[in-house]
């Protein structure tokens, strides 16, 4: 079988279509609810100084934190619109919860709830990009309160708008930022009272995710009062998608502020869904791990949920219906009427299958990753790759102790410079697979050549017999290289138009078309103008750049090119001539006879002959006119047109018959 890359994608995209989560339908498959909490002081709002360097933070703490915020939702409307967000300022002089405005809340004293806790619409992201990039603040929110602010205070009301607007999603999380590394230094009971809230908070699923900014002369430390508010889930720390550390934010180093903390937010976003979750990972009989699977490296497309009607006044989503209906008489098919069906024979005759016999028919065990031998990692080819491979990593939620064996596993692969080959089932009507359990290093590793993966365990299918190509045709065609010379000026080139340290980083060079789409679809959302919107692609080549590094030895190489292409034609033609030559000194054959008509044989009519004919493969080797004799000599109907397969097809379930 020739080896299809169209059929192989559509197998692929098929068994990822029908597979069935079942019970894990839910896991990581949830909406996400986020409050940014910050802090209004004199330091959060002070510009940090500059040395003069084009490179130095311009921006205050708050208003960075805006800008980051306003950035996170604008992303929000377009990749998550059902998630929630909202934008809460403690330490403010003026006080407001929901509706109610004045300095009278006690449980929400100087807390100001600039945005509440919603589904983002255009007008709160105009609202806030404009206190973010033009500084408005019409409402004289971003006034520092005269006294300290109690972190009781700011929790209670984060809490009240969580469990109003989001009590059941899924991820619900409070984001802190702030350059107080101690709010409440030497008042024992409003600490103990933060303490009790925050654990109050993280007992009905909120996760407090901390944004520590440091200045000039005072650097952020969590241990002083944070660390007693931020609680980490035992199991989290076994999640690739959920570091424990927590890094400091710094300002006026040249590094830009903004920057950093988009990067530290982006760092900290909730995965989605896991590609599984809880496999069983059988290393022994007897011997069983749970790991989590994720394709980290996935296709990423123009998702178009639904489809919005411009023509009117205001723009509105089409409500699309499909109705499936009977060839000629245009009857509605009902969905119980539905049948699945595939050709069958050289016919083409249709077996239909109902669903329930095709799932019977695709199910071989459960979800499984069972690990069936070990190689030398040498042995495999480095085009073996037929599929995307998934990243593993294990968890604690369905066996304890798997994050120790894992572990073991993985550097014990990667010391003995081996890899495990393992059947694997990903879920529930999956095709099978055979894959190869290959470890990675840390990314801090510099011989890891992925620094941008994390260190852990990659399932990579391997291929079968009908994925491999038959490239015995392009063997025997003449291969030309290129000189030595050639190579070492090539190399030159090479060399000077090197990426930093050698290493293609795909986060900086986004997808042009897929940002066009998303600019056309925040402009809509936002309802701003089309005139203002710019196409930008960063994979068009700096041509300049390049030119002015390696154009000299671009003009060599082309004249170098030009002259080794010129000498392999000259010589391709000179051996063209000669084979041309000798053709025609050879004798013309003789032209044969036409071709009388065929007659039925005299011999190998009878059955017996028939079945010793096909049982030492002789019937083959007979020609298209034998067998149409053969097949009107025992009348098995029409020959007209028929090719040579389809007579022996008939010959021999002739002969099947007749036993």
């Amino acid at each position: 079988m020739v080896w299809n890359p169209e059929e192989n994608e559509r197998r692929a995209e098929e068994d990822d279509g029908e597979e069935e989560l079942g019970e894990n339908q839910d896991y990581k498959a949830q909406k996400d609810a986020v409050i940014f909490a910050i802090d209004i002081s004199e330091s959060m709002l002070e510009k940090p100084p500059g040395s003069g360097s084009k490179k130095d933070d311009t921006d205050s703490i708050v208003t960075a934190a805006l800008k980051s915020a306003s950035q996170l939702m604008q992303q929000r409307i377009i990749a998550q619109p059902k998630d929630m967000m909202g934008i809460l300022f403690f330490g403010t002089e003026k006080t407001k919860f929901g509706d109610r405005i004045g300095s009278m809340l006690e449980p929400y004293q100087n807390c100001y709830l600039h945005t509440d806790l919603d589904v983002p619409s255009a007008e709160a992201v105009r609202a806030l990009k404009d206190m973010a990039e033009f500084g408005k603040d019409p409402n004289g929110v971003l006034n520092p309160a005269k006294e300290a602010t109690s972190i009781v205070h700011m929790l209670n009301c984060a809490n009240q708008a969580l469990m109003t607007n989001a009590p059941n999603f899924g991820s619900r999380r409070l984001f802190i930022v702030t350059d107080n590394d101690a709010p409440h230094a030497g008042d024992k009971r409003e600490r103990n009272s933060a303490t009790t809230r925050a654990k109050d908070l993280f007992d009905l699923g909120v996760t407090i995710e901390l944004f520590p900014v440091s200045r000039q002369g005072h650097n952020f430390d969590v241990d002083k009062f944070y660390t007693d508010i931020i609680y980490r889930d035992p199991y989290a720390a076994t999640d690739p998608d959920n570091p424990d550390e927590i890094k400091t934010l710094e300002t006026g180093d040249g590094i830009s502020l903004l920057n950093s903390m988009i990067s530290s937010i982006n760092a900290k976003q909730t995965p989605k869904r896991a590609y599984f979750s809880k496999m069983p990972l059988h290393l022994a009989p007897g011997l069983s791990i749970s790991v989590n699977g994720y394709l980290i490296l996935h296709k990423q497309s123009i998702q178009r949920s639904c489809y919005i009607w411009l023509d009117g006044d205001e723009p509105q989503i089409a409500q699309g219906q499909v109705i499936k209906t009977e060839d000629g008489s245009m009857r509605t098919v009902e969905k119980g009427e539905l049948r699945k069906a595939y050709k069958f024979g050289s016919g083409g005759d249709y077996v239909y299958f109902k669903p329930e016999e095709l799932d019977q028919i695709r199910h071989f065990e459960g979800k499984c990753l069972r690990v069936i031998g070990f190689k030398p990692r040498s042995m495999l080819h480095p085009g073996a790759a037929v599929k995307k491979s998934a990243f593993i990593f294990p968890t604690e939620a369905d066996v304890v102790g798997s994050t120790r064996v894992f572990s073991a596993l993985w550097r014990k692969l990667l010391h003995s410079k081996k890899m495990a080959i393992a059947w694997y089932i990903a879920r529930k009507n999956a095709v099978p697979q055979v894959v190869a359990i290959l470890p990675s290093r840390k990314p801090s590793d510099e011989d890891s050549g992925t620094q941008s993966l994390p260190a852990g365990l990659w399932l990579y299918p391997l291929p079968f017999v009908d994925d491999m190509r038959d490239l015995t045709p392009l063997k025997t065609q003449p291969v030309v290289r290129a000189s030595d010379e050639l190579v070492d000026k090539m190399r030159i080139i090479v060399e000077n138009l090197q990426m930093p340290k050698g290493v293609y980083d795909p986060s900086k060079v986004p997808n042009p078309s897929l940002q066009w789409h998303y600019k056309v679809l925040q402009t809509l959302a936002l309802d701003e103008d089309f005139s203002s919107v710019k196409k930008s692609d960063l994979t068009v080549p700096k041509y300049k750049q390049i030119n002015k590094r390696v154009g000299q030895y671009q003009v060599e190489l082309k004249e170098m090119l030009k002259a080794e292409a010129a000498t392999v034609q000259q010589q391709l033609a000179i051996k063209r001539d000669a084979e041309e030559a000798d053709e025609a000194e050879r004798p013309k054959k003789r032209t044969k006879a036409a071709p009388k008509k065929a007659t039925a044989p005299s011999g190998c009519t009878t059955l017996a002959e028939l079945k010793s004919a096909i049982d030492d493969d002789s019937l083959r080797k007979k020609t298209v006119a034998e067998l149409r004799a053969i097949c009107t000599e025992k009348d098995l109907g029409s020959t007209t047109g028929k090719k040579k397969a389809d007579l022996l097809e008939l010959v021999e379930e002739w002969v099947e018959g007749q036993a």
